[in-house]
């Protein structure tokens, strides 16, 4: 076996060992509130964190791909970012590390074209369904569940003059990319900045039209995050972060809605002394770019220079400043030295919490996290405490058939209605009345599970549900998911279906004269064979050759009998490729 890589091996590692505190600690199951982006540049990091926390992550979105337009064929392409930067590691690898975890996977689209190209091609017709097209192609041969579209160039690189002419076509893009992957059984995730109400003075990035759009996605992730880009000040506020959530929860089920956390700082210069040396001049200078850091260096940033971070109750951030010295040489090669004041702000573990505190409020789906490994270990676990504050019951359901012992269950014949009881309660034994359950069933050649009763729960907790199988199947009960509940799924329960024999036979016979046997199969069907049988000697003897059943499965039987009696016969169908072998019930005849 060939070495593993360290990034390989430490995905394979984690897999291994992620599901055991799951079922150590079922009773206390957080929600599962956290989703977040796995960037193709920081594999090393952001998958092995999701992973590690994968009894609070529902969904993961893979930030590997971007669309374009190619000139030379007149088409909008996806272009995989992933696998040049990590050529190494077959895309395979962290799918099924994220498979294994139990993920759904999302994966990013962004928009990698030039000012206003994304937009002309909404605004055509023919274009936009090649759009469509590229990312349902992508979806489908990945097995993906979904996409996320990530595309800020309507905001950041067209001008916002061109927002009234591109929300429209935004929507009918939506929409007809909805349609399509949901058609697929996929979901239609979408991240965009803050929207505020566009009746209201400040409007927000409105071109992404929450409203038009909420009838058609499955998610909208709010990047409440670079509220202060150009000037020291908090990521993303409070009063800020609610404001647009109050907004998306006005237009859409809060289900749908997540709250965005950044895993990342800013630092800025907000005073120069001296002159700077001539390699930082440019940067370090005020009104320049800030500098970014991980959250998990912020505690080490802020000790290095002596500072103790203040964490500010009204913007829910933490910040500091310092004076940090750059030396070295000016561009005319003389010494210089130069002192610069510079402020930080990001969100710590405390920040966190308040944001899963808008999760809790407004019932939303949970926060997205720019990106998962950037966080220290506090942060993750104040993500961890709160999932588990506002954690759902767990719901305990079982079914059972009407027979003692289900698994020793005798097969039913085709026609016979069985009675399917199903149970529903609380781990502490509470039965759970008025819960919708979904009876559902999956035979051996089909891969999805298909909804084929419903029932409500009872007083007790149970219910109980006739039902009338055409064929061999498996079943199982199911419940839905809500806030305050967890999804619950039975045990699966096999039930054998077998053909129905239907016999018409005289009561008696005379000696060595003919007479006639006739049935029916069920399901009808022309063509197969059934063999008539005899007991004798305690064994079951073929009479005669076997007959085939007409259109409608009816089949006739001409036999004699050579002895005075009572002969006792049945009537057998061997075992094809869609139904087990089946026999009739014995029957009498009195051979005078």
């Amino acid at each position: 076996m060939k070495k593993l890589t360290p990034y390989v091996a430490l995905i394979f590692a984690l897999t291994t060992v992620v599901s055991m505190p799951q079922e150590a600690n079922a009773g206390s199951q957080p929600r599962k509130v956290l989703s977040g982006w796995i960037p193709y540049y920081s594999m090393k990091t952001a998958l092995p964190a999701a992973i590690a926390n994968a009894d609070l992550v529902r969904e993961v979105m893979p930030f590997w791909y971007t669309l374009k337009f190619n000139g030379a064929k007149k088409l909008p392409v996806v272009t995989d970012l992933y696998s040049p930067a990590n050529p190494s590691v077959p895309i395979s690898v962290p799918l099924t590390a994220m498979r294994n975890a139990g993920f759904s996977i999302i994966p990013t689209i962004t928009d990698g074209t030039t000012e206003l190209v994304l937009a002309k091609l909404l605004a055509n017709p023919t274009s936009r369904t090649q759009v469509v097209s590229a990312i349902t192609n992508l979806v489908m041969t990945n097995n993906y569940d979904g996409i996320d579209l990530d595309f800020e160039g309507f905001a950041f690189v067209d001008k916002n003059t061109t927002w009234n002419s591109t929300k429209p076509n935004w929507v009918e893009f939506i929409k007809e990319l909805s349609g399509v992957l949901k058609s697929k059984n996929k979901l239609l995730s979408v991240s965009t900045p803050y929207l505020y109400n566009p009746a209201e003075a400040q409007k927000g990035y409105f071109v992404y039209a929450w409203a038009e759009i909420a009838p058609y996605i499955d998610r909208l992730r709010i990047m409440t995050y670079d509220f202060s880009v150009s000037k020291p000040g908090p990521l993303g506020p409070l009063a800020w972060t609610e404001k647009t959530i109050k907004y998306a929860v006005s237009v859409m089920p809060a289900s749908k809605v997540y709250v965005g956390i950044p895993g990342y700082g800013r630092d800025w210069v907000t005073k120069v002394e001296g002159t700077c040396p001539a390699e930082v001049a440019k940067v370090v200078k005020v009104g320049a770019k800030a500098a970014t850091f991980v959250l998990r260096d912020a505690s080490a940033l802020a000790q290095g220079y002596g500072v103790v971070p203040i964490y500010d109750e009204v913007f829910g951030e933490v910040n500091f400043t310092y004076n940090k010295v750059y030396s070295g040489l000016t561009a005319a090669g003389l010494a210089t030295t130069c002192t610069a004041t510079r402020t930080a702000w990001y969100q710590d573990a405390r920040s966190f919490t308040s944001r899963i505190g808008f999760v809790s409020k407004y019932r939303l789906g949970g926060v997205a996290q720019w990106t998962f490994g950037m966080e220290d270990m506090a942060g993750s676990q104040a993500i961890r405490d709160a999932a588990l504050a506002i954690a759902p019951d767990q719901v305990v359901s079982s079914i059972a058939l009407n027979t003692a012992n289900a698994e020793l269950m005798a097969p039913v014949e085709f026609g016979t209605i069985i009675e399917l009881k199903a149970m529903f309660q609380l781990p502490d034994k509470l039965p759970i009345s008025n819960l919708l359950v979904r009876i559902e069933s999956k035979s051996a050649n089909e891969t999805e599970w298909r909804e084929i009763a419903t029932s409500t729960t009872g007083i007790d907790g149970a219910i109980q549900v006739p039902l009338l199988l055409s064929k061999s199947t498996s079943i199982r009960a199911r419940s839905d998911g809500t806030w305050e509940r967890l999804e619950s799924i039975s045990q699966e329960m096999p039930v054998l279906i077998t053909r129905r024999i239907s016999v018409n036979a005289p009561v008696a016979a005379l000696k060595s004269q003919n007479f006639e046997i006739t049935g029916v199969l069920s399901p009808h069907q022309g063509g197969v064979p059934v063999q008539l049988l005899q007991q004798r000697a305690s064994k079951w003897i073929p009479v005669g050759t076997p007959v085939v059943t007409d259109a409608n499965g009816a089949f006739i039987f001409s036999t004699v009998s050579a002895q005075k009696g009572f002969g006792k016969y049945k009537i057998k169908v061997a075992q094809d490729l869609l139904w087990d072998e089946a026999d009739s019930e014995v029957f009498t005849v009195v051979i005078r």
